[in-house]
């Protein structure tokens, strides 16, 4: 229920942010949304897995594993939204 909540507060967000964007930058925002929602979730999984093993190494690695995905996740949306200003910089 938590992650649904999420999910719905970042589409009202992202509908607002969309206001002023011309399509071809919206189009590269929610598809650079789109796949940072992907990694993310696979870093839950990834946690998930973490969280369920018992040998301990393994549990550190999955964390890690995780940790890198969230980190990655976050900065394919840093650059899709760098990438979605640059895009309407440029048409005006």
């Amino acid at each position: 229920m938590k992650k649904l909540s999420f999910v719905l507060a970042a589409a009202g967000l992202m509908a607002l942010a969309a206001c002023n964007k011309s399509p071809e930058a919206q189009s590269v925002e929610n598809a650079g949304d789109n796949a940072s929602a992907a990694v993310d979730n696979a870093a839950d999984m990834l946690q998930g897995a973490a969280d369920n093993s018992s040998n301990s190494a393994t549990a550190a690695a999955l964390g890690n594993a995780a940790d890198n995905a969230h980190a990655a996740a976050d900065n394919i949306s840093d650059t899709a939204k760098s990438d979605a200003k640059a895009i309407d910089k440029n048409a005006q």
